[in-house]
């Protein structure tokens, strides 16, 4: 038993650090779009399903609240967590568009959507990039490895190297929090 959670471990390690050689350059240009959407008066749009329902509520609460040191809150709305909307979209509209609609509520083209699915193919997510894409709102994506539907659609990518659901999720938590520290970063530098 012990040898299989050191496994785990391990390739969850080896997943993050994959993650990390290749993603270094991208958050930084990432964190430096969503800085200046903030700057044009902007806000993040974050949505995604299960474990990544979680993870976009959580990049959202670290703009709105803090990440690591202290600064004003930014603005920031997780899709999933205005439980009346998600459930009345649902209703009238199929769950498919329970994102859509409330990008074309909220979305401004000055916005950025963070779209999170780990297959890459969740369609309401797929539809709220749609939607987000057809008001000019620029779009990042978390997926898996599989590059094809979500990172194929959005304007940048972040393709977490594994196949595991698990692994996956670590990554794409480990690459919200290297936005919202490199974020963070940007926004304490003196204005030029």
């Amino acid at each position: 038993m012990s040898a299989a959670i050191q496994a785990h471990f391990s390739s969850s390690a080896q997943a993050l650090a994959r993650t990390g050689e290749l993603y270094s350059d991208l958050v930084l240009e990432v964190a430096q779009r969503i800085a200046r959407s903030l700057g044009e008066g902007g806000k993040l749009l974050t949505c995604g399903n299960g474990g990544s329902a979680s993870d976009a509520e959580h990049i959202a609460a670290e703009f709105v609240g803090r990440f690591r040191r202290e600064r004003r809150g930014l603005p920031a709305i997780a899709l999933t967590s205005i439980t009346a909307a998600v459930t009345a979209i649902a209703n009238d509209y199929g769950f498919e568009n329970v994102f859509a609609r409330q990008v074309q509520a909220y979305g401004e083209a000055r916005d950025v959507l963070l779209a999170i699915s780990t297959s890459g193919r969740s369609p309401n997510v797929l539809n709220a990039v749609r939607a987000a894409k057809s008001m000019g709102i620029y779009t990042i994506a978390l997926s898996g490895q599989n590059r094809e539907g979500l990172a194929e659609l959005a304007d940048v990518a972040f393709a977490a190297p594994s196949l595991v659901t698990a692994e996956i999720q670590q990554c794409h938590i480990a690459i919200g929090h290297a936005i919202c520290e490199t974020l963070d970063e940007i926004l304490s530098q003196p204005v030029a």
